[in-house]
């Protein structure tokens, strides 16, 4: 699948900590460092629209402020309500849309298209893409082999966070299997913490579980045909990812708060409370991406130290790779928009962020030296390492409808098996029922 390898390397990264820029430019992505050349826009608007806030919002703002220097542009960012696709519709029936959208998933990006809203990469864009990125994520932002997308910033979905200070009291190790996982649970429950924080309150967080339990028990055939609803959900595959879930999930004591708990917990409560209290946290692991790493900023946790890493354990054969990933899509055939798509398709404006933190670009060209800790590195390199072979989130893939959207579809559904772990038949036939809709098949 990837190169297991190197993800087995982020346990050990962990031994590393914060070690300042890295060896990264002063002033990164500035024009002395440019890769790329782009256009003078001077008195030329440019608006582009995201769902990001807080920390992502300020550190995207450092690339969009970069692009306004090197091109004379002006720039806005448009703060986007989720889903954006609803977001976008809104925008382009009222005749002002952004000239660039960032895009959270595969079937917003075909949606875009197939609603006639996105527009082409033109040839500086494509040449970017062409030299930056593995032909997976050029496929990603794909539709009928034309190119539409730039996936400027991805995400490692398939990794654990600890609190190290838990782990060395309860004489805890790191698990590389499921079994080892819930196992190392139980040693640290008899402790005295709980062991695993959820952030349940937030739908996508309990996708992203199934998907890296489904990915690695049923292979990634099998995933492929799921996320295509080219078998139903009430396939035994289905069943049998849920009842392993269910091995976490049906025990309250491992999860923080137990499941009603963790359904009022928001994933970025979810990573706070599992590194604010000392050796005596709320939750002892949470499970997410490497995005993690803004909201473990926000405690006085160090990366490295207090905070480490493994990757998320082999349920079968393999370990999973499950990866996320946020698209630039041009919404207007602009001068603008281009030269925009160009840039962000080029390290020039991955390296910028990436010095900033919570951030792994799948820009093959983008120095690792960027990232700001060891821990980010190994990860970056482990995204890169994968080439093609990595699957891209499932429920990013679907229909918004099923896949994507608060209170509804996959969302609801897994929301519902947390609180109910033993209905396992239920739970797969509402959601073959409302995939068959939201597919219309």
């Amino acid at each position: 699948m990837v190169a297991l390898a190197a993800l087995g390397a982020l346990t050990l990264a962990g031994c590393g900590g914060e070690d300042g820029d890295g060896g990264a430019d002063a002033t990164p992505g500035s024009e002395s460092s440019a890769t790329v050349e782009l256009p003078r826009l001077d008195g030329q608007k440019v608006e582009v629209a995201a769902v990001w806030t807080g920390p992502e919002q300020e550190n995207f703002t450092k690339v969009l402020d970069e692009f306004e220097k090197r091109t004379g542009a002006t720039v806005t960012f448009v703060p986007a309500q989720d889903p954006i696709v609803n977001f976008l519709g809104t925008k382009i029936a009222g005749g002002s849309p952004p000239d660039v959208a960032m895009l959270p998933q595969v079937g917003a990006v075909k949606q875009a298209v197939d609603q006639k809203w996105a527009k082409p990469l033109g040839p500086e864009a494509k040449a970017q893409l062409a030299e930056n990125y593995a032909k997976g994520w050029q496929d990603l932002g794909s539709v009928d082999g034309t190119p539409y997308g730039v996936y400027f910033k991805a995400a490692n979905k398939s990794l654990v966070w600890y609190n190290n200070a838990v782990f060395e009291n309860a004489g805890a190790s790191v698990p590389k299997s499921w079994k080892e996982f819930l196992t190392t649970a139980e040693t640290i429950s008899a402790s005295g913490v709980t062991p695993v924080s959820v952030g349940g309150a937030d739908g996508w967080t309990l996708t992203d579980w199934f998907e890296n339990v489904y990915l690695s028990q049923a292979g990634p055939e099998k995933y492929d045909q799921l996320a295509r609803h080219e078998i139903k959900w009430t396939d035994p595959s289905v069943a049998q990812a849920l009842t392993t879930l269910g091995e976490l999930f049906g025990k309250p004591g491992l999860i923080a708060g137990g499941a009603s708990g963790a359904l009022q917990t928001e994933f970025p409560k979810s990573v706070t409370q599992t590194f604010t209290g000392g050796d005596q946290p709320k939750g002892a692991m949470v499970f997410e991406g490497d995005f993690v790493t803004v909201n473990i900023a926000q405690t006085e946790a160090e990366i490295g130290t207090d905070a480490k890493v493994f990757p998320f354990p082999a349920v079968g054969d393999r370990a999973p790779v499950v990866t996320g990933g946020d698209a630039a899509v041009a919404l207007k055939d602009t001068k603008g928009a281009q030269a925009l798509l160009t840039f962000l398709a080029s390290p020039d404006a991955a390296r910028i962020w990436a010095g900033a933190g919570g951030f792994i670009s799948p820009n093959k060209s983008l120095d690792v030296a960027a990232y700001p800790n060891d821990v980010q590195r190994e990860i970056a390199k482990a995204l890169i390492a994968a080439g093609d072979d990595f699957r891209f989130d499932m429920s990013d893939q679907m229909p918004q409808s099923f896949g994507g959207t608060p209170g509804k579809g996959e969302w609801k559904a897994l929301q519902d098996f947390l609180k109910n772990p033993k209905d396992v038949a239920g739970t797969q036939a509402r959601l073959e029922a409302d995939a068959a809709k939201a597919y219309g098949n």
